[in-house]
């Protein structure tokens, strides 16, 4: 097992070297251009991002992708930036870490996280394989208490009128060729074998062919028997979102956000005689920002939020779009703007900046020009070696504003539970009951910035 934290550590690689990044280049092509891959220029490029090769010294290193990569029995972790600078980390240690993502990407939206939290048993892996199990365990006990069918459009020879006769198809396929008796019909069917189930095999066929959990090859093989009537067929990420469900079958949903969360973000194919491998990588600065949103919009009362923003612009030409990531609206009518910085900030009491970037700093005076708001946060994550969040202040005083002063606030958020990170629990501890200790102190310390509770 190898583990690498974005931007930090480096670690020698020695053999399988070049086939790994020719791995990695064709995840990196093939990968769907899901809502979080916003970085135009990112998608310019042709060479992978995930990791840094250094072909001298046979080393490499991780940049902003958290996630896990099997290749050729190897595991690499790619692990948050947050949680370095421990001397070492057991395999309990990295679990932890692996459950702090988790519960982050329980509260993100634009990644399609399922909301469905139930304990995670006894699996002790990446959590690749806890996103594994999860999935096959809820969809195996809906699968056993209720089957998805729909109605769907049939064409099909009968020996009797159903739904409406295809006269032409008729007329040059059945009496032209003697087949008179046979009728081209063609009608709605309420079917189990539907784009949807279809959708649910394909995922299942393809996490049964990586995990090395029995338990969730167990259930994975149920769920194939269950829908041993459906077609295999290819599926894509964006099938899934078209999927729609009406109330009745509206536990299905959660289903199918699983679909979409392993097809947008899991490459799997033939490599080298048919050796699987796989990688599930994500962006963390995304997963960062779309969890401070989803947190506040689900969490905290009396407050209104909106993601992205574009509707400013810096220029006249509007060439150039400022898109804050939060634009939060008070109980008491105040707009402020809030954005979410995967940053690290040391604690320095020399530092005459804060810790604040200048090129922060330049970005959210534009926001506080073109929204005609005096008050911006900068949100950014707590790190496993800091004792304690870290908060300051910068007043700006615009003069082309009637001296109107913009205060800029930079918090340190309580993201990450160092009690969760040091201690084993129980296997049928859930993550909402782990993490609710975690949930509260992060709740109470937005509150009092916002709304100013204590």
């Amino acid at each position: 097992m190898i583990n690498l934290f974005e931007y930090q550590n480096k670690v020698e690689l020695s053999d399988s070297f070049s086939d790994l990044e020719q791995f990695l280049d064709e995840v990196w092509s093939n990968r769907e251009k899901s809502a979080f891959y916003l970085d135009d220029e990112e998608n310019r490029i042709e060479v992978q991002r995930f990791i840094q090769f250094f072909h001298k010294t046979k080393e490499i290193k991780s940049n902003k992708y958290v996630g896990v990569i099997h290749f050729e029995g190897k595991r690499v972790n790619l692990l948050p930036k947050v949680f370095f600078g421990k001397e070492s980390y057991s395999e309990a240690n990295v679990n932890q870490i692996h459950n702090h993502v988790l519960w982050w990407l329980s509260y993100c939206r634009k990644i399609k996280f399922p909301n469905y939290q139930t304990s995670l048993g006894g699996v002790k892996s990446d959590f690749f394989e806890v996103l594994i199990f999860l999935f096959a365990k809820y969809t195996r006990q809906l699968l056993t208490n209720s089957i998805y069918q729909q109605y769907e459009e049939i064409n099909s020879e009968l020996p009797y009128i159903k739904g409406r006769i295809n006269t032409n198809e008729y007329i040059n396929q059945n009496i032209s060729k003697g087949n008179w008796h046979k009728l081209n019909c063609t009608y709605d069917a309420f079917v189990m074998d539907n784009r949807f189930n279809q959708i649910i095999k394909y995922v299942t066929k393809l996490l049964i062919s990586v995990t090395s959990s029995n338990d969730s090859k167990k259930q994975l093989r149920e769920i194939l028997f269950i829908l041993d009537e459906v077609r295999d067929v290819k599926v894509s990420a964006e099938e899934c979102l078209a999927v729609r469900f009406n109330p009745l079958f509206g536990e299905f949903e959660t289903v199918r956000d699983y679909c979409y969360l392993f097809l947008s973000n899991c490459i799997s194919f033939d490599y080298k005689n048919d050796l699987k491998l796989f990688a599930f990588l994500l962006p963390m600065e995304y997963v960062f920002e779309d969890f401070i949103f989803g947190f506040i919009d689900k969490e905290i009362e009396k407050v209104s939020a909106k993601s992205q923003m574009n509707s400013k612009h810096l220029d006249l030409d509007k060439n150039f779009a400022l898109r804050p990531d939060l634009l939060l609206q008070l109980e008491s009518g105040k707009r402020l703007i809030a954005d979410a910085k995967y940053k690290i900030i040391y604690s320095n009491d020399n530092d005459p900046k804060k810790g604040v970037s200048q090129s922060d700093l330049y970005q959210m005076l534009a926001y506080a020009v073109r929204f005609d708001i005096t008050e911006i946060i900068l949100f950014y994550p707590n790190m496993l070696v800091e004792a304690d969040e870290q908060e300051s202040e910068i007043i700006i005083e615009d003069t082309l504003a009637n001296n109107k002063k913009v205060t800029i606030r930079s918090i340190q958020l309580p993201v990450i539970d160092r009690e969760v990170y040091s201690n084993i629990f129980a296997s049928n501890r859930s993550l909402n009951d782990i993490f609710e200790q975690t949930k509260t102190e992060l709740k109470l310390k937005i509150e009092s910035i916002l709304v100013g509770k204590r």
